[in-house]
């Protein structure tokens, strides 16, 4: 099995956060958003990960290291590519064209979800959907009377499905869809621009591959400050029991964590209440201050705040608030 994750885009709706580091690298729960979404497919697709391919724009060797490390801690190998224009998804899927062979998934990393089932590897194609309420605002897939696809529309104006389509792709041929990618690219097949995705698995259907559906429990957006912000919530109380969120070398001075959290280590917490939903990087400071449903990332400094539904960046310095925040690195507020 080989994992590829689109993830080449700006992550403009998440600036300021998104101006030093790409969106897949913001930290949930203490880990990055790509690195919860590998471990979980990975999970659910219960066999060995070979490689993990990560579809990138220019982020610089750091970040390519760090996402090389995100895959050896999974056992697998991590691949760069490069997708150095905007040209759709199945342009971006393509872009990996090298490590789309034999079993392959696709995920597309600004989504993470709670699964509830085993991947079937033998099937032709599973997308994965979540039922929504209103899916008016989604692609959804259409079915057949025996339950496999029929076709995908997007946002429809009249009901036809409510299994909206969130991001992830299986494929028990992985050669066979890289040439279907590659002939929409080369008949110059697009919408406005730009090369989906969803043609390609049209092509498909119509020569008569048969794919179904796994409907996840939880589909979790990680799309703006606000949705992170609930994404974060909802993994810690996911992996409360399963993972170890508290690390052991943090300092607690006259202070209440409620759980759940996450606390990187090396953090000093004096004089405060931290929780419920609190996610902390490691070598923070915090003192007489109360936190809630909020992501603070490394080496911040918080002082006499009071603040919920918050995003603080790495390096920031905060003096004496009571508001909901929205911070990237290196800010300072000092009232």
């Amino acid at each position: 099995m080989n994992i590829v994750i689109p993830m080449a885009g700006m992550g403009k709706r998440m600036r300021p956060h998104t101006l030093s580091i790409p969106k897949p690298l913001i930290p949930i729960a203490g880990k990055p958003i790509v690195e919860r979404l590998c471990e979980d497919i990975v999970e659910v697709c219960n066999e060995k990960v070979d490689k993990i391919g990560f579809i990138i724009g220019d982020f610089g060797k750091e970040v390519e290291d760090m996402l090389k490390e995100i895959a050896s801690r999974l056992g697998a190998v991590g691949e760069i590519f490069y997708q150095e224009e905007p040209l759709g998804t199945a342009h971006a899927i393509l872009c990996a064209k090298e490590i789309l062979k034999g079993k392959v998934t696709i995920a597309f990393a600004d989504t993470l979800f709670d699964a509830g089932f085993k991947l079937n590897t033998e099937r032709d194609g599973i997308i994965w959907t979540h039922k929504v309420d209103d899916p008016s605002a989604f692609g959804v897939v259409k079915k057949n009377e025996d339950q496999t696809i029929q076709g995908f529309v997007e946002k429809p104006k009249e009901f036809v499905s409510n299994e909206a389509i969130i991001g992830i792709y299986y494929f028990r041929d992985g050669e066979n869809l890289r040439n279907e990618l590659q002939y929409l690219i080369d008949n110059n097949i697009h919408k406005s621009g730009e090369y989906q995705l969803t043609d390609a698995l049209e092509n498909m259907l119509n020569k008569g591959l048969k794919f179904i559906t796994n409907d996840v429990k939880e589909w979790l957006d990680c799309g703006n400050k606000n949705a992170t912000v609930n994404t974060n919530q909802r993994i810690l109380d996911i992996k409360k029991d399963k993972e170890k969120l508290i690390g052991k070398t943090i300092q607690m001075q006259d202070s209440t964590i409620i759980e759940p959290c996450y606390i990187g280590s090396g953090v000093k917490i004096v004089n405060s209440k931290i929780g419920p939903f609190v996610s902390i990087g490691e070598n923070t400071i915090i003192k007489d201050s109360i936190i809630s449903n909020a992501i603070i990332q490394t080496n911040t400094s918080l002082l006499n705040v009071r603040t919920s539904n918050s995003m603080i960046g790495n390096h920031v310095t905060i003096e004496g608030t009571t508001q909901e925040l929205s911070l990237g690195d290196y800010s300072e507020i000092k009232l």
